[in-house]
Order: structure tokens, then sequence, then C-alpha cells
């Protein structure tokens, strides 16, 4: 619905809201019976989904708050965010944790883990996270193992946040598109990630379209002054 119904739509925040804990319990199951035909349905409509995501032509800004239950395989969102800020409140603050679904059962298109491409396959890094596997990890843990982009407190967190959204908005859409692409598909090439993150959102997108070369497009009034004009849609 978002990505076809609601062009304008440039930034999605991602919210979860519930137990962590059911969350692992579901994923143990998942993983326990990984050879029953139903949950082998399941897991690959998730892997499907989550990489749907992935290749969206949208910033994606993922919010772990109190109440928040970024765990295993929704854990997965937050991974697949272009930023993620965890409130470090003085009461309530969340947790977030990894299971071992985290560790590769839903790859990317590019058929690596969200966890390997974030950490470009550094092994101590990803060796660091899974010594933590299903345990609730804070908002410092979070920041100090690389899992999140800030950890904000109670006085910071709503005026951090809204500067994020603002200034995201702000920006060229296509630009936008190309930048996080590049992002998502950092790290070794195949052809996915060279169709999804370098041909499809910059040459055969950016550099062509009304917002780069357009009258009022970027290219044309950078250095005069003026302000360019942008068709906001992202498809």
């Amino acid at each position: 619905m978002l990505r076809t119904n609601h062009l304008n739509l440039g930034t999605w925040v991602l919210k979860t809201a519930g137990d962590p804990l059911r969350v692992l319990a579901v994923d143990a199951v998942l993983q326990a019976r990984s050879d029953h035909w139903l949950v082998r349905e399941t897991l690959g409509m998730l892997r499907r989904t989550l990489a749907r995501l992935d290749v969206s032509s949208r910033t994606l800004i993922a919010l772990i708050e109190p109440g928040s239950c970024f765990a295993g395989t929704l854990l997965e969102l937050a991974l697949a965010a272009d930023r993620t800020y965890m409130a470090d409140f003085t009461e309530h603050a969340p947790s977030i944790a990894v299971s071992d679904l985290n560790l590769g059962a839903l790859p990317r298109i590019d058929a690596r883990s969200r966890l390997s491409s974030r950490f470009y396959g550094e092994a101590a890094a990803i060796a660091a996270i899974s010594r933590v596997k299903g345990q609730p990890v804070t908002p410092k843990q979070a920041r100090d193992l690389g899992l999140i982009t800030a950890a904000l407190d109670d006085i910071d967190w709503h005026d951090e946040i809204r500067l994020v959204l603002e200034e995201r908005a702000s920006l060229s859409p296509d630009a936008l598109t190309g930048m996080e692409a590049n992002l998502r598909f950092g790290g070794a090439e195949t052809m996915e990630t060279r169709v999804f993150g370098r041909l499809s959102a910059w040459q055969n997108w950016i550099f062509i379209r009304p917002n780069a070369v357009g009258t009022d497009g970027a290219l044309k009034t950078f250095g005069t002054g003026s302000k360019a004009k942008f068709n906001w849609e992202r498809v």
C-alpha cells in the first residue's frame, strides 16, 4: 500500500509494540520447526517481505521507544532502517534482543544477513553480537555494539527526532534514494546490488530526473542562489 499508493510519503517511521520475550519465543518455535512445511513457508514470506522493505525507495527510520518489541524477527526492521534511534530514558528504557533468525535465516536480496551487511562482514563485530543472543540489550549496549545510530535521553528525544525527520524531508527525494540504496547495499557487489543500489538508483534514475536536470532541478540551480523545486514522489 505504501509503496504503490502513497508516493509522496518519502519517510517511513518504523515502530513496534509488545513483549520482546514473546517475539523471541515465536522465533524459537520457527527455528526448532524449520523443516515443517508451514514454518518453511512462513519464513519464506518473512524473508520476501523484509527484502521488499530493503529495496523500497523510501527513508526508513526506526524508533525504539518504551514498550517496543524490536527482538528477533522484528529486530530485522531496525536493521533494515537507514537510521535507528533508541530511547535511553531514566525510567522504562526499552531493550532489544537478537535471536538465531537474525544470523542468516532471513537474508536480503543479495543473500547476506542484515547484521552482516551492517558490519560489512566484520567477524569480530558479529561475534560480539552473537554472544548477547537471547538477552535484553540496553540502549548503551546497543550503541556500543553498533546496533543503533544513537541512544537519546528523555530530554533530547523529541527534539532530536523532530530535527531528523524535518532534515530528511527537506532533501531531494531522488538524491536520498541514491544515497540510501548505496549505503544499504554496500560491500561486495552482486547482480542484485548493482541493480538496486547502483544502476536503478543512479544511472537509470537520478541523473535523468527533472529533480536533477530540470529547469528548477538541483544541478541547474546549484550556485545560483535559487532553491531547487522538487517533485516529492519516490517510486
